[in-house]
């Protein structure tokens, strides 16, 4: 496999990749000379290519790419990855527009190439037992969900990718990805429409909208309450996702942990046990395990371009629904894309 970008998710790549044995890394692609060599000197060296074309005319016999490259400017990688018939997993979101995103899907569907994109947490053990919970009947069915994420993000930290600071709706395409793809996921439900209000405070270091609150109803009749903020008043951040089932109440109180549930009339919490867990490397590893699946084995692929579509559909239709001030419904957000169709 060859590594496409070394920035901040892409050194987490690169140290999840090393340690699968069922992996090599064979070369590493990044036009900053500072990157690459920082990864030979932590992970040993590779031959280092400025561009992916430079990569693929040096190798002829690779099996994958893993693109942990910003979501703007990919055509041309994936058009590269299509012609030479090479499966990709690809960081989220996979553009920043519906639209182009639905013309890489069909590119790589076109080429019969697997497009898998980095929805890493589909793989925490918090999100397996969520969904465990639910579908051993723990407390009865979902009827309504709040999920809260609040954070102050220093777009200036040192290690942290710098270009949400400029793009337009950071908070939707970089983090509330994760969130709307966890509530089509976890629920097994596509969404139906949305009401939204976007917005940037005015201690905000963004050029746009960080901040955003929304209510999603659902295919089965559940509703989602949802706040996610990137510039929120306090350094410490805040998490929580609740969810009150016809029987009870399954709640997190971390991103990648503190799992509980009860039933209606019990009065304490109980916690579910969860293992070890190393931040954005278990659950990664999971994702490159999958993926890597569908390589060697063609084992059914994963978090695919064609589902993500959905997710970002959600997004999409966010963003409308704060524009114009109005119920959006998804559907017609998919359907005035060409190839906008979910499998």
């Amino acid at each position: 496999m060859v590594l496409v970008g070394l920035g901040a998710r892409g050194r987490y790549w690169a140290q999840v990749m090393h340690a699968e044995s069922a992996c090599e890394v064979v070369a590493y692609v990044d036009p900053s000379a500072d990157a690459v060599a920082s990864a030979c000197t932590t992970f040993g060296e590779r031959p280092t290519f400025a561009s992916l074309e430079e990569a693929l005319a040096t190798f002829d016999d690779l099996d994958a790419l893993v693109l942990a490259t910003p979501p703007s400017g990919r055509e041309a990688q994936l058009r590269c990855a299509a012609e030479r018939k090479l499966p990709v997993l690809v960081e989220k979101p996979l553009a920043l527009d519906l639209a182009e995103a639905a013309r890489y899907v069909t590119l790589m569907e076109e080429a019969g190439v697997p497009l898998m994109v980095g929805l890493n947490f589909r793989y925490l053990a918090v999100t397996m037992e969520r969904m465990r919970l639910y579908r051993e009947n723990a407390v009865g069915s979902p009827e309504f969900t709040r999920f809260t994420y609040e954070r102050w993000r220093d777009g200036y930290r040192p290690g942290i990718n710098r270009y949400p600071l400029t793009m337009e709706h950071p908070m939707l395409w970089e983090q509330s990805i994760h969130h709307f793809d966890l509530l089509r996921y976890v629920y097994e439900s596509e969404p139906v429409q949305v009401a939204c209000r976007a917005w940037n405070p005015s201690w905000s270091m963004y050029a746009h909208e960080t901040n955003v609150s929304a209510l999603f109803t659902f295919e089965s009749g559940m509703s989602a309450t949802y706040q996610g903020l990137w510039q929120s008043g306090w350094v410490t951040p805040g998490f929580e996702w609740r969810t009150d089932c016809t029987e009870g109440v399954v709640t997190q109180f971390d991103q990648f942990g503190e799992l509980a549930y009860a039933r209606r009339e019990q009065a304490e919490l109980t916690d579910v046990p969860l293992p070890a867990h190393e931040i954005w490397v278990t659950e990664t590893a999971g994702l490159l395990r999958a993926f890597v699946r569908t390589v060697q084995e063609g084992a059914p692929l994963e978090c695919s371009g064609r589902d993500h579509l959905g997710s970002l559909a959600m997004v999409q239709a966010c963003i409308e629904a704060s524009r114009d001030e109005r119920v959006v419904h998804v559907a017609d957000v998919l359907a005035a894309v060409p190839g906008g169709h979910l499998p």
